[in-house]
């Protein structure tokens, strides 16, 4: 018998799961995420899920992990700060696929260098101007990308930067070609700069999650999900953390499957922060050929085609004025919701909310709260971001007793961006909590904040709401709407008919909307989707079954649906894919473009072959290293040829080989 345990750390709750010869639940568990140290909920809920289920530490034979934090970090902006070497691109090109928008502000060095499309060298590197650039900057960030010219034809002047980043600065560098095989440099340095971004915050979840094992007494290997749902260890994680985007989505799609058996459906995942929505074909999650798109950031990393919107249970619920009507608007950003703070907190909490209760005109942050996060890194901050942080200190404060003058909201904005400071405020959570779906926190606490919250004037002058309770079903039936327009958009995106106008529009359509609500005139409308939607998370069971009736569909809530995403992370395979190229240099030459540099083969077959061999070298190392003793390797070719003068020339191949295999299972 081997025993399996599952771990997925998201942004509200950390789960843990035990199976059985991976075919059996045995035991679940809950705890809350511990931001400020995410071994603690870590360490809860694996006690608690041992002690649930009466097995010794020295039992488990394998352990996973699934998160949702690169994700939340990436769609709420956060991350560390970083830097970007830039070779061989124009300053326009920073410009390119949101790379500024990564970059933030962040310091970056254009230079000389950078390779042709044949893997050329186009100008020498500027080692000087790196070197320069290194000393200036490179104490003040958490990490550095690298990002030349062609580098994936020839990655060179990339290698050797890398080399002067670990010389001269010792930070973790983050090279584009290691990331990714495929053209677009400044696509490969968005994901460069993201990987950087990361490397701290994933690197810090996987060490204390491996030190709260072990005090555990857990000694099994630790693994990690990867963004296609696929494995990889702990090691290879804290590497490349960009591929652990969409990791903990992913490991609910594989969760759900295991699960429910289902081979066609959606399957939609509500957490604290994101809903992430899925479509799983021929029982398999389908993979995102263009790159993981998070947030405003589209990616060259492989994973599961997921859409994901900013709309959890924490996410924050803000007060629309505007119109006779008024109303509220949800997400993106996630906060620690009122209920959960005063569970935490107590009484301090409660004295804010009465205090705000008792004065006779609402104010603009009634009911918001902020405190900073302990035990972070806090170098290269401003003095005005510095000196705001000094002020909130160790405690909690009602948030317009630290506000003081209009700059500092932006100061605010940046600590919230750098993950130092947590804002508290209403969200759909605490509206569950007034209607009593939920009861996990402190239900006074909620009905203070959503009686503050209700009082706010619209634009005709009257309230927002009657009061706490009418509130309460205002933000849970805008959730109920949100996530059916987001169910309808991903089906939209995935219909094989183009219907004129985009998913977004045709989801918010007034026919479509007519359709859903069965409108009986002249015209009689019925729509609805066309297949099944799993419904995961722990709050799914609260807003689920309404989504499923809105947009007509059969609601699935499977049984451990609330640790999907614990599921998922223990019963998925290694999958190791390498990718390189083949390309023509004139007639009868094939350039083959490797790790160490192009090489140039006068015969096709022969070309292709070396780099096949090489791709499967480097897959079976990289499978090796995730625990895998025999890999299956299975390798494709995707050859384009062009005909010229009748007859066909060859123009380029791409081949990738993939490598995969359960992780080796210790004796228990």
């Amino acid at each position: 018998m081997s025993v399996l345990l599952g771990v997925d750390t998201g942004g509200t709750y950390t789960d843990a799961v035990l199976i059985r010869d991976e075919t059996e639940v045995i035991a679940t568990a809950k705890a809350l995420t511990t931001r400020a140290d995410l071994a603690v909920g870590v360490e809860e809920a694996v006690r608690a899920v041992l002690q649930g289920a009466a097995v010794a530490p020295e039992e488990i034979a394998l352990a996973s992990l699934s998160t949702t934090l690169a994700t939340n970090a990436l769609v709420e902006g956060q991350g560390g700060r970083v830097a970007l070497i830039y070779i061989g691109f124009r300053t326009t090109d920073l410009g390119a696929h949101g790379l500024a928008e990564a970059m933030a502000g962040d310091p970056v060095l254009h230079c000389a260098g950078g390779h042709d499309h044949a893997g050329i060298e186009r100008q020498p590197l500027d080692e000087a101007a790196i070197r320069a650039f290194l000393q200036e900057h490179g104490d003040d960030v958490s990490g550095i990308a690298v990002a030349a010219q062609f580098a994936t034809r020839n990655p060179a002047h990339e290698v050797r930067a890398r080399s002067l980043v670990a010389e001269l600065s010792g930070r973790p560098v983050s090279a584009s070609h290691q990331l990714s095989s495929r053209l677009n440099g400044p696509k490969r340095a968005v994901t460069a700069v993201l990987n950087a971004r990361l490397i701290g915050m994933i690197a810090a979840l996987i060490a204390r999650t491996e030190t709260a094992l072990s005090g555990l007494g857990v000694s099994a290997p630790l693994m990690v999900v990867r963004g296609d749902g696929a494995l990889i260890s702990a090691g290879q994680a804290r590497a490349r953390p960009i591929e652990t985007i969409l990791s903990g989505p992913a490991a609910s799609i594989v969760g759900a499957r295991w699960l429910t058996g289902a081979t066609e459906a959606l399957v939609s995942d509500i957490g604290g922060t994101t809903t992430d929505i899925a479509l799983l074909q021929d029982g398999v999650p389908k993979i995102d050929p263009a790159g993981a798109r998070v947030g405003p950031y589209r990616t060259m990393v492989e994973a599961v085609a997921m859409r994901t919107t900013g709309l959890g249970g924490d996410s924050e619920v803000r007060v629309i004025a505007d119109g006779l009507q008024g109303g509220v608007a949800l997400g993106p950003c996630r906060v620690v919701p009122v209920a959960l703070l005063a569970a935490e907190v107590g009484q301090p909490v409660h004295d804010l909310l009465d205090a705000q209760l008792r004065t006779a005109t609402p104010g603009a942050h009634d009911a918001r709260f902020v405190r900073a996060v302990r035990g972070l890194p806090r170098h290269g901050l401003a003095a005005r971001e510095a000196q705001l942080l000094e002020r909130i200190g160790a405690g909690t404060h009602a948030l317009d007793r630290i506000l003081r003058v209009r700059m500092d909201e932006s100061a605010l904005d940046r600590l919230i961006a750098r993950g130092l400071v947590q804002v508290a405020g209403v969200t759909p959570s605490d509206a569950s909590h007034v209607t009593g779906q939920l009861a996990e926190w402190d239900k006074a606490a909620a009905e203070k904040a959503l009686t503050l919250m209700a009082r706010r004037k619209v634009g005709s002058g009257q309230r927002l709401a009657a009061g706490a309770a009418a509130l309460a079903w205002m933000i849970i039936n805008q959730l109920t709407e949100m996530t059916s327009q987001a169910l309808l958009e991903a089906a939209f995106a995935e219909e094989a008919r183009d219907f004129g106008e985009t998913p977004h529009v045709l989801a918010r359509h007034p026919l479509m909307q007519a359709g859903l609500d069965r409108h009986r005139g002249l015209i009689r409308l019925d729509i609805g989707l066309n297949l099944p939607v799993v419904g995961l998370g722990a709050s799914a069971g609260c807003y689920y079954p309404a989504v499923g009736e809105r947009v007509c569909s059969e609601m699935i809530l499977p049984s451990h649906g609330a640790v999907a995403n614990a599921i998922g992370a223990v019963v998925g395979r290694v999958s190791m894919r390498c990718s390189g190229t083949v390309t023509a240099l004139g007639e009868g030459v094939f350039r083959v473009h490797l790790e160490d540099g192009p090489a140039d083969i006068d015969d096709e077959e022969a070309a292709l072959d070396a780099l096949e061999r090489a791709l499967s070298a480097d897959a079976r190392a990289a499978a090796q290293a995730a625990g895998v003793v025999d890999a299956r390797l299975t390798a494709t070719r995707d050859i384009r040829r062009a005909r010229v003068d009748n007859r066909e020339v060859f123009v380029e191949a791409v081949l990738t080989v993939e490598a995969s295999g359960r992780p080796r299972i210790a004796s228990g």
